[in-house]
């Protein structure tokens, strides 16, 4: 009996067991345990037709209402009759005689299925092939790894492209070079590509084939078999497939993994011993060479990347807590109802929903770059409108600082890099930065600032996107920040070889850069920001220098465009990237916004989309981005929606349950200020101003247009604000170290904010019209959005009379004046220094 299993979990919007390919041949059940065997497509049985094929059994067990779990290796294979196949512990079937059998699969001696095997053709070898049989088992062996052989100028003399990539170009390496040497069809086993490769020679990289194994037989075939290799008769990879894709596995559980290659002869082969596997999370789980994967402790999602030749594929696994659910904070919007879905997956309880003096300092900071006010702040608090965090986040979004905020953030990806202090390239970059913030500030559909970017020409001081052309000057470096910025794409390893975790051939990155290869630039000498960037009008390609190939403008993943020599092909371009068909623009914004209110995004890092690094949150990604492209690309509504949801006001506060929790948002995860938003945090407190040259006497450090000023504040170097150098946000740093403990808490710099002319300190020890309780009351407020507790009032009474009574005693060295002043300089002091003060929680 044949029954096709229809039972299946669907968890956060992924269908976790099955997805069309779970065909399992027979199912037994005792007691309530169901068993079942999955084969790949839609076979019933196993067919092997030569001795190469091999099979990878994964056996699946399922309580009723109970997650499936992995029983592969639980089980005892027996095989009737005997003679036909041997099948070993991990359920890796291979052939043995021409004939037919049936599997028995038990476990417990309880649940039995039967599987048919037929094995025909056994006499008939199928010759070796070099692209899909010698290369595989080099590039698991890491022959051809960046580390060893596949470097550039390869090790030892003896070079292989990258992983594999370039076959024609490999089988030269090591068939012809040193006239031969490396092979000797007349003994294959004395080549010395075999006895370097298993250890029997001296070799830098030690035994990496292990002598007598499946790949050490295969490449002594091919020897044997006069070295064939052929690409015009070579099978070629469509596809590759692994099964399961995803599944919700219990903590230190296991699960093994079947690939298959789906050949563009319609033939199909398992691949599970030959692939690559690589684990995105190795703290949440580890997979070894022939596909099981080892969860850990860690709640969460995890993901392993499937690489064979250029193909890829991924799987990935739930792994919940499963503690009980039961309450979860309203829901306000669609990113409630799928965060909460995965948390309840899970069994992740969520944080309860942060006080207003928190919300309210959080909001500010991320959407304006300040301190909410000590008047914005009680009012606040003393409101008792039910909208009232609603309307707060509208009025943040409508306010300037909005835009200083996402300026700032804009113009370090598009890298307003001053490059010295040169008047002109000064006025260049005020002038870019200015452009950005209008566009924030008027809220530009993202899809129009990204078009007016891409496409921009003439002069830059009456078109300042044009600025963005005097930093990235070349076409491949204007290439790359443009697929990284606005499609999430790095596209940079393919101008050597193949993208190793991507599709992305060096045809792809050539075709890509074609775009740009029309650019030209009149200079006008002495007046540089005259000069003027235009189309050549001549045809756009690319030479690939690779293979020669001359490439025309290709978007990536699509058809060669014909674009006329008359017509900019970065028009182009830009249609294509802001498409709201394109299946990388509006998720890789959503992405990034996302990791700018919560610290992390749905895949890190947030510009690195790729099949091979999933995100922790597909459907709810789909959603943004869907809801993202509704709006007309909407950056302020983006905002809106997710400082609105109940996600977003999370206290920081974990429960028992969720403090180990670093992706699924079961609170809110807290962050060190940035460089700029810190440094205008103190001077906020402490009544201080900054004053840079070429810059006016209070510019707050989260409107600097560009990095010129970086070099002049130690502060803000220290505290990681970003050079500028890169498209990466990686660039900007929020990590702890001694030298910014150093400069907070004992340098020059921060003793003259304290004491500033006109300071809070000064103005504090001078107010004789309220007592001190109202006036640290009010430093509390505007350092952290609250009133002090009892204790921390009861310090700081405590230090200003100690201070009173050290003037008491000494008054011609401590004057009643200056003790005062003192005494709000160190309360100030104190509260900068608190992590409260320095992290937004």
């Amino acid at each position: 009996m044949q029954t096709l299993c229809v039972r299946s979990y669907v968890v956060f919007g992924l269908l976790v067991c099955g997805l069309g390919l779970f065909l399992p041949v027979e199912i037994f059940a005792a007691e309530d345990i169901r068993l079942s065997v999955s084969l790949p497509g839609r076979a019933t049985e196993i067919k092997l037709s030569d001795s190469g094929a091999h099979q990878q059994l994964i056996v699946t067990a399922q309580r009723e209402n109970d997650l499936p779990y992995d029983v592969t290796r639980l089980v005892e294979y027996k095989i009737i009759p005997t003679g036909i196949v041997s099948v070993d512990a991990q359920g890796y079937v291979v052939p043995v005689a021409n004939g037919t059998a049936l599997i028995n699969i038990e476990l417990d001696g309880a649940l039995t299925i039967a599987v048919p095997v037929t094995v025909s053709s056994l006499e008939v070898s199928r010759p070796v092939s070099f692209s899909n049989d010698v290369i595989p088992h080099l590039t698991r062996a890491g022959c051809n790894s960046g580390a060893c052989h596949g470097t550039p100028a390869g090790k030892n003399n003896f070079r292989l492209s990258l992983l594999g990539f370039e076959p024609i170009g490999d089988y030269e390496h090591i068939t012809v070079e040193l006239r031969g040497r490396r092979i000797f069809p007349a003994a294959p086993e004395e080549s010395l590509l075999l006895r370097k490769a298993c250890g029997d020679v001296p070799h830098g990289g030690g035994a990496r084939i292990e002598k007598g194994s499946e790949g050490y037989n295969l490449i002594k075939r091919w020897i044997a078999e006069g070295l064939r290799f052929d690409p015009s008769t070579e099978r070629v990879v469509e596809r590759i497939e692994v099964f399961p894709a995803d599944r919700v596995v219990l903590r230190d559980s296991s699960q093994q993994l079947r690939v298959t290659a789906f050949y563009t002869d319609g033939t199909t082969r398992d691949i599970t011993h030959v692939a690559d596997y690589e684990a995105n999370q190795p703290m949440m789980c580890e997979v070894d060479d022939h596909g099981l994967m080892q969860f850990q402790q860690m709640t969460g999602t995890t993901s392993v990347m499937i690489r064979f030749q250029e193909k890829m594929a991924s799987f990935m696994a739930i792994i919940p807590l499963g503690k009980p659910t039961s309450k979860f904070p309203n829901t306000t919007n669609f990113v409630d109802e799928l965060t909460f879905a995965k948390l309840k997956t899970l069994g992740l309880p969520a944080s309860k929903i942060c006080d207003d003096s928190t919300f309210i300092r959080r909001v500010t900071l991320d959407l304006t770059g300040r301190l909410p006010t000590v008047e914005e702040t009680t009012t606040f608090l003393a409101s008792s409108d039910p909208r009232k965090r609603a309307k707060k986040i509208d009025s943040l979004l409508e306010s300037p600082g909005y835009a200083d905020q996402f300026a700032n953030k804009w113009a370090g990806i598009l890298r307003n890099k001053a490059n010295g202090s040169l008047a002109w390239v000064s006025r260049e970059t005020h002038a870019f930065h200015s452009w950005i913030w209008e566009s924030m500030n008027r809220n530009k559909p993202f899809s129009q600032f990204a078009t007016e970017l891409i496409a921009a020409k003439g002069k830059s001081a009456t078109n300042p996107a044009v600025s963005w052309y005097r930093v990235v000057k070349e076409p491949k470096d204007q290439m790359a920040d443009i697929a990284q910025v606005f499609l999430g794409v790095r596209i940079q390893c393919a101008q050597c070889h193949h993208h190793p975790y991507e599709k992305w051939s060096q045809d792809d990155y050539y075709g890509f850069a074609a775009f740009f290869s029309t650019l030209g630039r009149k200079e006008i000498y002495k007046l540089p920001e005259e000069d003027s960037l235009f189309h050549k009008r001549v045809l756009a390609q690319m030479k690939n220098p690779n293979n020669d190939k001359v490439i025309r403008p290709t978007p990536l993943g699509g058809e060669v465009l014909d674009i006329p020599p008359g017509r900019d092909p970065r028009i182009d371009l830009a249609n294509w990237v802001t498409s709201p068909d394109n299946p990388y623009f509006a998720k890789v914004l959503v992405n990034r916004y996302w990791k700018h209110f919560f610290g992390r995004g749905f895949v890190e890092p947030e510009d690195d989309m790729r099949i091979t690094n999933p995100p922790t949150h597909p459907l709810l990604m789909d959603r943004l981005a869907k809801s993202f492209i509704d709006s007309g690309f909407d950056m302020k509504q983006l905002c809106r929606t997710i400082c609105n949801s109940s996600t977003y006001q999370l206290s920081s506060f974990s429960n028992e349950f969720n403090g180990d929790d670093q992706q699924n948002f079961a609170r809110f995860y807290p962050r060190r200020l940035s460089a700029e938003l810190l440094l205008d945090a103190i001077n906020d407190v402490a009544g201080a101003q900054n004053n840079f040259n070429y810059l006016p006497v209070g510019a707050r450090a989260v409107s600097f247009p560009d990095d010129a000023v970086n070099q002049e504040s130690f502060f803000l170097r220290v505290f990681g604000r970003p050079q500028m150098d890169t498209a990466c946000e990686c660039e900007r740093t929020t990590s702890a170290d001694l030298a910014q403990s150093l400069h907070l808490i004992n340098s020059d710099k921060m003793q003259q904010k304290l004491a500033a002319s006109n300071g809070r300190a000064i103005q504090l020890a001078r107010d004789t019209q309220r007592d001190d309780v109202e006036k640290v009351t009010e430093l509390y407020l505007a350092a952290l959005s609250r009133k002090p507790t009892e204790h921390e009032l009861s310090v700081a009474i405590k230090h200003l009379a100690r201070k009173q009574k050290q003037s008491e005693a000494d008054p011609k060295k401590l004057t009643p004046d200056q003790a005062k002043r003192e005494a709000y300089e160190d309360i100030i002091w104190v509260v900068v220094n608190t992590k409260e003060f320095m992290f937004n929680h």
